[in-house]
């Protein structure tokens, strides 16, 4: 069983959240049965972007790291406090963690910037939102990261991408890393992906 650890910042997108638990759950249940998600906050209780509250599964000290074979963070707003836990030192050691035992990390939108932070982008392809009335390129570019202006951009273990739009093609793409091909498109066609 491979286990993800599915990391909410307080602030976060709903809906960058739900396509791993949708996607990776339609594989526990309906693809090869491998994939397991677990829910991890700073908090009992997280605010989403709009209105929206979720009680994670774990709280992040309850957690072993080494327990898990992936992470999966969703972007979320700054005006929700979003980067307050995203910045914190406490996420940024998850973050460093999973890049030193090279186990894939997905982000969603700005979770890339949670990446650039914590240092593990300098001289990485990546990208973030690329809206261009948002300043979060430049942000990324600032931490040292080599800006690739693409929907999604993978270099080694790690996925970041542009906008809420490419959260199912991240999500199918760390469930393509963990499993195969044909088991992500096996699901990709039970879901009504064609």
């Amino acid at each position: 069983m491979k286990k993800i650890l599915l990391l909410l910042a307080n602030g976060f997108e709903a809906v960058e959240a739900s396509v791993f638990t949708d996607v990776l759950g339609w594989n526990k249940w309906e693809g090869d049965g491998t994939t397991d998600v677990v829910t991890v906050g700073l908090h009992e209780q997280l605010q989403c972007t709009w209105n929206f509250k979720v009680t994670p599964e774990k709280l992040l000290h309850e957690i072993v790291l080494e327990d898990f074979d992936a992470l999966a963070i969703p972007g979320g707003f700054e005006e929700a406090g979003f980067y307050e836990d995203a910045f914190s030192e406490e996420f940024q050691a998850v973050v460093r963690h999973f890049d030193e035992q090279k186990k894939p990390i997905a982000t969603i939108c700005v979770a890339s910037l949670i990446l650039g932070h914590s240092g593990i982008l300098q001289h990485r392809q990546a990208t973030t939102y690329n809206h261009p009335t948002s300043k979060r390129l430049a942000q990324l570019k600032g931490y040292g990261a080599a800006i690739v202006n693409e929907r999604i951009v993978q270099t080694d273990h790690i996925i970041t991408s542009s906008n809420p739009g490419t959260a199912f093609d991240v999500a199918f793409r760390l469930l393509e890393t963990l499993t195969s091909a044909p088991n992500t498109a096996k699901v990709k066609e039970l879901m009504g992906f064609h």
